[in-house]
């Protein structure tokens, strides 16, 4: 199959694909759209998608593989509005595993979350053993013990931490988690790091019609980062690959009753 295909007896020459396509190279030609310059191409399939007439295929992004979209919008803005709004990150979790099946429906859904250059590329670890979520939330307090004891003023914020799982045991670390997720990549993969923000939302946000609540395990995004290596073993990474984004998942303790506000908007207009 050529890079892109066109049906001609569907195709009407519109253009919608060539004006749609986001990196330009897609032409319009007597016989109808080309590709100028298919190295150029990133597979988004956006030009397949946008097809009034499904009259394109692409080799790299299949017209089989694309699912019909319902007509939008689906939610109206107020309710829209409010499904965003009541995103809570979760601390206190019930002592309740979450079935595999639904951490993997949560990371196919974070496969559609944008990545510059339709670059993608992330993979994901799952760990819902308690022995070793609980080995990694220690390690990662003798980490931010460590750098406590550095003195660097802005690391004394974490003592209070350090001081509340060594006296009590307390999990301030995983929260007590039954699963957490940890998107990867190859270290030199320069769009990672804001490619795993943006399908981690895609998680978050999808969390909550399985009844799931989410929070961010910074800190231990943040001892990876430092290549601390107790917990580096513990997950297993191979050389080259880099943690880009933790979050904990699991069935919220507690249930928000209302939307919390925020700081009003700041906006302002250039012309």
């Amino acid at each position: 199959m050529a890079l892109l295909i066109v049906n001609q007896e569907l195709c009407t020459k519109c253009g919608t694909c060539s004006e749609s396509c986001a990196v330009g190279v897609i032409g319009m030609a007597s016989e109808g759209p080309q590709m100028l310059v298919p190295e150029a191409c990133n597979a988004c399939g956006h030009c397949v998608a946008v097809c009034p007439n499904a009259a394109l295929d692409h080799e790299k992004a299949p017209l089989k593989n694309q699912k019909p979209l319902p007509r939008f919008p689906v939610l109206d803005p107020e309710t829209a509005a409010d499904f965003i709004r009541s995103r809570r990150s979760i601390r206190n979790y019930e002592d309740v595993a979450v079935p595999r099946e639904l951490i993997r429906q949560l990371l196919e859904i974070a496969r559609f979350a944008p990545s510059g250059y339709n670059s993608q590329g992330l993979s994901y670890l799952a760990i819902d053993n308690k022995d070793l979520l609980r080995k990694i939330a220690a390690v990662t307090i003798d980490w931010l013990d460590e750098l406590v004891k550095t003195g660097l003023p802005w690391a004394q914020r974490f003592a209070g931490l350090v001081e509340v799982y060594r006296n009590t045991g307390k999990d301030v670390i995983l929260r007590d988690a039954p699963c957490l997720i940890v998107a990867t990549a190859p270290a030199d993969f320069v769009m990672g790091q804001d490619s795993a923000r943006f399908a981690l939302e895609y998680v978050e946000l999808y969390a909550t019609s399985f009844s799931l609540g989410t929070c961010w395990a910074g800190f231990v995004q943040m001892c990876a980062g430092a290549n601390y290596q107790p917990l580096l073993e513990l997950l297993k990474l191979t050389e080259g690959i880099a943690v880009l984004g933790t979050m904990i998942v699991g069935y919220p303790k507690h249930i928000c009753k209302r939307l919390v506000d925020r700081n009003p908007l700041e906006l302002r207009w250039v012309d």
